[in-house]
């Protein structure tokens, strides 16, 4: 009888100490999985956190560029949407020209300083662009050969001015649209000089150009 009680006694003790190494494995899986997800959730977090405050900072610089163009948004010279700020092309040129006029100059420099200041917070640059209607030059304005020379021409202009005025060289560049981007009718007069405009956009800084190959490679 003893022998038989002793017997299942011993057959018994291998199970728990199995029972209990499995229960040690499922712990460390858990404990594992456990940190693994706390880890996953503390980098969303973080990555969540650096994105709030990307926004909050590109919305604190939007702000301080409409600030400064207040004067000129509620004078009716300047239009913001979106980030582009659009410039009436009679503010700034007379009828197929792209030579500046006084009242165009003396915008673009109370532009060029707060723009600046945007720039250096932001690290974008300055697209500027040229648009026109869809009306052919007039006869005998041998300067431009079409809409295209033109408005390239505008948006150069009003580049080199607010280089001028102060915006860096390496911060700005121009672009011509013609007549392929109006935001009116051209049906009408009205429409027309709505379309002919120059926009100034910040965009995101291209990513430096590979190294160039040294000689014979």
């Amino acid at each position: 009888m003893t022998e038989d009680i002793d017997g299942g006694v011993e057959t018994a003790a291998p199970i728990w100490a199995a029972f209990g190494d499995l229960m040690s494995v499922l712990l460390g899986a858990f404990v594992l999985i456990l940190v693994g997800v706390i880890g996953v959730q503390l980098e969303l977090s973080s990555k969540l956190e650096q994105e709030v405050k990307q926004r909050q900072a590109e919305t604190q610089r939007r702000k301080t560029l409409e600030q400064a163009l207040a004067g000129p948004l509620a004078a009716g010279r300047v239009t913001l949407v979106n980030g582009r700020i659009g410039i009436s092309g009679n503010v700034l040129f007379a009828l197929n020209s792209a030579q500046l006029q006084p009242e165009g100059r003396a915008l673009l420099k109370s532009l060029a300083g707060p723009l600046s200041a945007y720039l250096r917070a932001s690290d974008q640059i300055l697209m500027v662009s040229g648009f026109t209607d869809d009306q052919r030059l007039r006869e005998g304005n041998r300067r431009f050969a079409d809409n295209w020379e033109l408005s390239a021409q505008r948006a150069l202009t009003v580049t080199r001015t607010l280089i001028d005025e102060g915006v860096p060289a390496s911060s700005a560049f121009a672009a011509a649209f013609g007549s392929g981007q109006p935001v009116s009718s051209n049906a009408d007069e009205p429409g027309r000089a709505k379309n002919r405009r120059v926009e100034i956009a910040p965009v995101p800084r291209p990513s430096s150009a590979a190294p160039a190959e040294k000689p014979g490679a």
